[in-house]
């Protein structure tokens, strides 16, 4: 048996190759990724005569070439998961670290753990799609609260507390009312130079043309605001309409690539067998709908519903020393961040739209009398939906 430990970094690689007993086989070697390295890799493996793993680390998408080629060559390739990795680096009292030497500890873990290490399997394409387009759409939301906050700024300096009055971004229907009224009224000045009812009558001309509601009292409250407030900048100052207006259309253009996301992934979603499911329990609407799936993947690779708890990272460890048994314990939060994000926001929405018929709101409900508080009854209301998610999903795989 020959273990070959895989140090991967950005465009290259180290690469240690032991059997038992700490036996060196070849001594840590770099090797680039392109063709004609990871060419010579793998001749070199599948030279061997003896029973040979590839072990690697997982790196977020640096791994991603090395794996795909060697696994096209037909090599039992083992990705192992960054905390595992560093706890066994940790058993090291000396702490050392070089790329050869991680490299041997990737081959040595490979070694120990040769009966229990398991072949990469890849996921099916569209649930793979669906989390590559998860993570963009994570990646665009904070360039969305980040152009938000920065139009936000100067607003309050052109038409302080119009915000509170308008809604932003909707990711249901992808409409932006803030942006859209800003990037028109980009100034009190524009709003007091008219009379209340030619203001009125503007407004709802505005409104019919953007498809929103044509509400007077909307436009007397907003009028009665610009009035009212202090801007700071002056509509005179030569640059303060173009900042005004370039905020509003940096953040429409990321809610547009934003919308386009979503309905990507909702179109993904639609065509696996569980979304109609998923798409019905609680608190789930064709937005989260999506997002859920997305994050959770194929639960056919979760043994039991603990497995998925554990997944997200909302599973509380067992304390106990002697007769001391803990129990004020928190979550590990060793799991997907991206997983208890959505779960969360489902659980604000159950809470939300109270149903006395849905069980994780009665759940959530139950702790709360209990003395939990409002964050701790949604995780453990989460805890709750995701066994019911596990189980639904999983009856729905059966019966196919």
């Amino acid at each position: 048996m020959i273990s070959i430990g895989i140090d991967v970094s950005k465009g290259k690689s180290t690469v240690c190759m032991l059997k038992p007993y700490g036996e060196i086989v070849c001594k840590p070697f770099e090797v680039m990724h392109t063709e004609k390295g990871l060419g010579e890799l793998a001749s070199m493996i599948l030279r061997f005569d003896d029973e040979v793993k590839v072990v690697m680390e997982a790196t977020g998408i640096y791994h991603l070439p090395v794996l795909t080629y060697l696994r096209e060559k037909g090599i039992f390739v083992s990705v192992i998961n960054p905390y595992k990795m560093k706890v066994y680096r940790s058993e090291d009292l000396r702490r050392a670290k070089t790329d050869k030497l991680d490299s041997r500890i990737i081959a040595n873990y490979g070694i120990e753990h040769w009966f229990t290490m398991e072949e990469f399997n890849p996921t099916e394409n569209k649930y793979a799609e669906l989390k590559f387009l998860g993570q963009q759409y994570r990646h665009y939301m904070k360039l969305h609260i980040s152009a938000l906050q920065n139009l936000t700024h100067l607003i309050d300096q052109t038409m302080p507390g119009i915000k509170g009055l308008l809604c932003s971004w909707n990711e249901r229907n992808g409409k932006d009312k803030l942006g859209d009224f800003v990037e028109h009224f980009w100034h009190y000045d524009l709003i007091t130079r008219q009379s209340e009812t030619e203001f009125v009558e503007h407004y709802k001309i505005w409104a019919k043309e953007k498809k929103y509601h044509q509400s007077q009292s909307k436009a007397i409250a907003i009028y009665a605001l610009a009035r009212e407030g202090i801007p700071t900048l002056s509509s005179a100052t030569p640059s303060a309409k173009m900042l005004v207006t370039e905020a509003v259309r940096v953040l429409q253009e990321i809610d547009a690539t934003l919308g386009m996301i979503l309905a990507q992934m909702r179109e993904i979603a639609k065509s696996l067998p569980e979304y109609v499911i998923v798409r019905n329990m609680g608190g789930v609407g064709d937005v989260l709908a999506p997002k859920l799936i997305a994050e959770i993947g194929d639960v056919r690779r979760f043994h039991n519903g603990k497995a998925l708890i554990a997944y997200a990272g909302i599973d509380t460890s067992p304390y106990e020393s002697g007769n001391f048994v803990g129990s004020n314990r928190h979550i590990t939060k060793r799991g997907s961040a991206g997983l208890r994000k959505v779960g969360y926001e489902t659980m604000r929405c159950i809470t939300s739209h109270p149903n006395e018929l849905d069980p994780v709101y009665r759940f959530i409900i139950k702790k709360e009398s209990e003395g939990k508080s409002k964050k701790a009854a949604k995780i453990a209301g989460l805890n709750k939906f995701l066994r019911i998610y596990y189980g639904r999903v999983m009856e729905v795989y059966r019966e196919n």
